[in-house]
């Protein structure tokens, strides 16, 4: 397919979780990309395997949710084993009940991702333009110059924005200078998706095996006795030519202790690991989001998750600065509210791969003694338990730093710049159960009003909202009653007066009051989000 268009106000380069993604957001929020890649269409390949809580969180909120949970795997736990013996097994089923509507952590291969948002993409008329590569990326005031090569003729495109999804080897990375500041792990990896004989293997369980050198892991898909396998090539394999899946089975059988017996292989590759972050996620009107802006390790299932938020976190403010609604500034809080998130997940992981890679005789009494001991008596424990799934399912990220979160409000258990919390809401009106983020489910901010307000000051807020904010922004109010109190509980709220809350696009906390005040509401909005006034 040939690019005809001549000029476009976002490009997107690169058709991968994090470029489709942000295609879809921006679709979502009323603009039409143009997104190429340079690979000839979608792959069954795919690396990535765990979808975190906060992605199923953005699928429910595209509409696309029922699709990915029919044709994923819940992970019921994971068991350690060191030299082949078990020594800790960790219940993952439903480890996060009560915190968001998925408690648990998915195994829907990334390639089921793509085709899923490729899907997205065709209802809402957007196509992807495969083979086609970026040849040149030349920056203006105004707009972005590029040069692309589709087929056998250069197409040069104009455009108000670019995106840049393409990976680790970046193209618009490279074209903007940015650094790509890191190291290489020292060790060769293999990756193969198989389906197995092993019967001690199929309890829809990850199966971690830690040796004195390196590891081997076993994560069970959805498809039957399907598994991805993946571990360290041993040092007499690392050159070898034209390896085979069979070539890496004594490894395997030794590190795990078991006969491993593959009756299908579907895919296998030997691969690198890096821990690289770019110095910026922003050159003036180009933006880089996913592996284009930070690799890493693949210790808790994190990377894809988190640039798919990045698409997430994006999508919305450069729609609304696209569409001409929002001030240029909110672009400035996508790099200073996602490059935090990228260093501690950098840091972190780096962090946990080192130890298991680790063969010196100290790390090795840790990895058989001590880390059993510690994670029996950690997940024994509800709070540390909850915390961890806070964090692996990336529910605990907040930006309560942001140049866009005002918290003006008496609240310290939830502020401005947190995820909304997911809470049950029971509607007087409908006499039906509802949640606070099915309140969110349209595109936009969406205004929450708590607690005791005058009819007549709602009738205001109303009437205020399709003045000045219509179709920008939601509005919901929540009386007091006896079966909502725990919401009330959460947000601290008192019988005397209402508390406000403004939620934005990613359904994260933007302005929090503990009244209701359309003076600060429209300050808010205008003046710290930047958008424009158009009564």
């Amino acid at each position: 397919m040939v690019i005809t268009e001549a000029h476009t106000k976002v490009l997107i380069v690169g058709a991968g979780p994090s470029g489709l993604m942000m295609a879809a957001q921006l679709l979502r929020n009323g603009v039409q990309p143009v997104i190429i890649d340079i690979r000839q269409g979608p792959t069954d390949e795919s690396k990535a395997l765990a979808v975190q809580a906060r992605s199923l969180e953005i699928y429910r909120q595209m509409g696309v949710i029922d699709r990915v949970i029919e044709n994923g795997k819940q992970a019921q736990g994971v068991v350690f084993n060191e030299d082949g013996m078990q020594v800790a097994a960790l219940a993952l089923d439903y480890v996060g009940e009560g915190q968001t509507p998925f408690p648990y952590i998915l195994l829907y291969q990334q390639s089921k991702n793509e085709r899923l948002l490729l899907d997205y993409l065709t209802l809402n008329c957007c196509p992807v333009y495969w083979e086609t590569t970026l040849i040149t990326l030349k920056q203006a005031d105004a707009q972005v110059e590029v040069q692309l090569q589709n087929g056998d003729e250069p197409t040069a495109l104009t455009c108000d924005w670019v995106v840049g999804a393409d990976g680790a080897h970046s193209a618009v990375r490279k074209q903007l200078q940015i650094p790509f500041n890191g190291e290489t792990y020292g060790h060769n990896f293999y990756l193969a998706d198989v389906e197995l004989g092993n019967a001690e293997l199929n309890d829809s369980k990850v199966h971690l095996f830690l040796a004195k050198k390196g590891f081997s892991a076993f994560f069970p898909m959805p498809e039957a006795n399907r598994f991805r396998a993946l571990g360290n090539l041993p040092d007499e394999l690392s050159d070898k030519e034209d390896l085979k899946v069979e070539d890496i089975l004594p490894g395997l059988d030794k590190t795990s202790g078991l006969s491993i017996k593959i009756t299908e292989t579907y895919w296998f590759t030997t691969y690198r690991l890096h821990h690289r972050m770019a110095d910026n996620f922003r050159a003036q009107r180009c933006f880089l989001v996913g592996d284009a802006a930070h690799i890493h390790s693949p210790v808790g299932g994190q990377g894809m998750n988190t640039g798919l938020q990045d698409a997430y976190n994006l999508g919305w403010k450069l729609a609304g600065v696209a569409n001409g609604q929002f001030n240029q500034k909110i672009l400035n809080s996508y790099a200073a509210e996602r490059i935090p998130v990228a260093k501690r997940l950098l840091r972190t992981t780096d962090k946990a791969f080192t130890m298991i890679m680790s063969d010196s005789w100290f790390t090795g009494l840790v990895k058989r003694w001590v880390m059993p001991a510690l994670l029996k008596l950690a997940w024994g424990n509800k709070t540390i338990r909850a915390g961890f799934f806070k964090q692996v399912s990336q529910i605990a990220i907040s930006y309560r730093d942001s140049a866009i979160s005002l918290h003006i409000s008496q609240s310290t258990q939830i502020k401005a710049g947190d995820r909304l919390p997911y809470l049950k809401v029971f509607d007087e009106k409908k006499q039906e159960e509802t949640d606070l983020h099915e309140w969110c489910s349209k595109p936009g901010f969406t205004l929450i009003v708590l607690g005791r307000v005058a009819e007549i000051d709602l009738f205001a807020l109303a009437k205020w909202i399709t003045q000045k904010y219509p179709g920008m922004l939601n509005f919901f109010y929540l009386p007091q009653s006896a079966k909502n109190q725990p919401v009330f509980d959460a947000f601290e709220v008192n019988g005397k007066q209402g508390k406000s809350l403004i939620v934005r696009p990613d359904m994260h906390i933007g302005f929090l009051n503990d009244k209701v005040d359309m003076v600060l509401m429209d300050n808010y909005l205008q003046n710290v989000v930047g958008i424009k006034d158009f009564s």
